[in-house]
């Protein structure tokens, strides 16, 4: 039967050793999984070792960089004991340049290559200058020669000099494009490389064997240079129609190794925050005793608090360039989610190839369709368009966190919003932004407009009229939002208060109506009120 040693992270830790590794064998570690929490990933490699009875070292490569060494776990089949382990970061200069990074290098390099055969060209054309400069001038000086042959020289040199000129000036502005674009590749070269990039590390491991065998090796660990961020799409046709939310992932990763077609597992969880619990100490209070001037500095403490420590949510924003994913109308059958423990985690099945620069990748998870009602809202004093909201029920089933929101309606952009569902209760509110067609307007009624100076006071009188125009093909539901003052001063006083029938809330002022506005329909409602207060005073309504 066969037996599998396991080696804990507390026994690993009693043989870590500081050093270079070395080891006559060298083996390449196969990443095959990736469990990306919100901060920090853990990956699963796997390998096969051939090895002599006894003792042995065996060097894996492809091993992440500034790994969590506590988080290590060893195991290897056939009895192979695992007698200790070792990580090392790998900073061989080829190694600690980001993938972005050695691309410039060699383009730099390309083009000084090709700079060099540029300024030979321009030496070999100003040689044939010079030369035919000097022919002229012998030629100039021949008495020998006849007027025709002299002639006969001189169109050739001129002929010469002015293609020779041509290819000289070439030439110059070929040199200056290439030193104006070698300036900015070295300016790019160094903003890279002062990246926090990470380099790959390497896992130095001790076996031992009874006899010669083969075995297969396990390799888990924590890195902290990885994570993802939640991100949503939400499409919608038409009211009539169910809102479609597709649930995507910005995976980033600088890890210092490729996640070459690995199986992703994006848990809601955060290795980072700690297991213990938490424990809250006594808050003693005492009385202030304040400092009198002239006393000079006392190093009194006076009022003393034990707070205990409180975990932070799970909830960190990352960096924006994506990357192609699968096609949202069909990732569904691949992603399975597991919310049975503490925290959820979404299996892909799919296999996924992030590279170690710390950029975001796209990866599509789930797509859901949410039963709707559709309702525009809009408040014409603080904003003259009508926003459409899909109000929806029964959303918690569907583990989302707070994150951005991408919205679609009508097959077109319309703008970004955000989920945030630690304040959502029964319904969810999804804005889908603004609606062109429906056309609104508040006016200041100038007929009901005045002001008079009673005694004392003076009695302004106020009055709005708000149009509403449907132009669409289809009716709306409308909720429309205003609001009458509320004074919190006793010499200003609001009289006659006048809302068109629409629902208001005292203690606030706020008036609402709920219309149906039928297509190419126009429906107004008016506001108004009188406002009483000292002569001389300005309100600044």
């Amino acid at each position: 039967m066969q037996t599998v040693k396991f080696l804990t992270a507390a026994f690993i830790a009693a043989f870590l050793f500081a050093g270079n590794c070395f080891a006559e064998v060298k083996e390449k570690l196969t990443i095959e999984q990736a469990t990306v929490f919100l901060n920090g990933a853990e990956l699963h490699s796997t390998g096969r070792v051939a090895l002599p009875q006894g003792e042995s070292e065996v060097l894996f490569t492809n091993v992440a960089g500034n790994v969590n060494q506590q988080s290590l776990t060893i195991s290897a089949s056939n009895n192979v004991v695992i007698q200790s382990a070792t990580f090392q970061n790998n900073y061989l200069v080829a190694e600690i340049l980001s993938p972005r990074a050695r691309v410039i290098k060699d383009s730099i390099q390309l083009i000084v290559d090709g700079r060099a055969g540029t300024t030979n060209q321009l030496t070999v054309v100003n040689e044939q200058i010079n030369i035919l400069s000097q022919n002229k001038q012998l030629g100039g000086e021949n008495k020998g020669l006849s007027v025709a042959e002299l002639s006969k020289m001189l169109d050739l040199v001129k002929t010469k000099l002015a293609s020779l000129l041509t290819e000289k000036d070439r030439l110059n502005a070929l040199l200056r494009k290439t030193d104006e674009r070698l300036q900015l590749l070295n300016l790019q070269l160094d903003i890279e490389q002062k990246k926090d990039f990470q380099p790959g590390g390497q896992l130095l491991v001790k076996f031992f064997t009874t006899a010669a065998t083969e075995a297969d090796v396990k390799v888990a660990y924590v890195v902290p240079n990885a994570g993802w961020t939640p991100s949503y799409d939400l499409r919608v046709d038409n009211v009539k129609d169910p809102v479609r939310l597709f649930y995507k992932a910005n995976v980033y990763q600088n890890s210092g190794v490729k996640w070459d077609k690995v199986k992703l597992i994006l848990s809601t969880g955060n290795p980072n925050e700690g297991a213990q619990t938490p424990i809250l100490n006594p808050w003693y209070l005492n009385f202030y005793n304040p400092i009198t001037y002239g006393q000079g500095y006392t190093n009194s403490i006076n009022i003393q608090s034990y707070k205990s420590t409180i975990a932070s949510e799970d909830l960190e924003k990352m960096p924006t360039r994506s990357t192609e994913a699968a096609a949202p109308s069909t990732i569904g059958q691949y992603v399975s989610i597991d919310n049975s423990g503490i925290n959820t985690s979404f299996d892909i099945d799919l296999e996924y190839t992030i590279p170690s620069d710390g950029q975001a990748h796209l990866v599509a998870i789930k797509e859901h369709e949410l039963p709707a009602t559709y309702r525009y809202y809009a408040i014409p004093k603080m904003d003259k368009d009508a926003f459409l909201l899909a109000q929806i029920t029964k959303w918690e089933d569907l583990n989302l966190l707070p994150a951005t929101t991408n919205i679609f309606y009508e097959g077109s952009f319309v703008g970004q919003g955000f989920i945030d569902v630690r304040n959502v209760k029964d319904t969810m509110n999804l804005s889908l932004g603004r609606d062109k067609k429906i056309v609104i307007r508040r006016e200041r009624d100038k007929e009901l407009r005045s002001t008079k100076t009673i005694g004392t006071n003076v009695r302004e009188t106020f009055a709005y009229t708000i149009s509403v125009r449907n132009t669409r093909k289809e009716p709306i539901n409308l909720t429309l939002v205003d609001q009458l003052p509320v004074s919190n001063n006793s010499e200003i006083v609001v009289e006659d208060p006048q809302s068109d029938g629409a629902e208001t809330e005292e203690t606030t002022g706020m008036v609402k109506w709920k219309l149906t506005v039928a297509p190419n329909e126009t429906q107004k409602k008016k506001i108004g009120f009188t406002v009483k207060y000292p002569k001389g005073k300005s309100l600044g309504l």
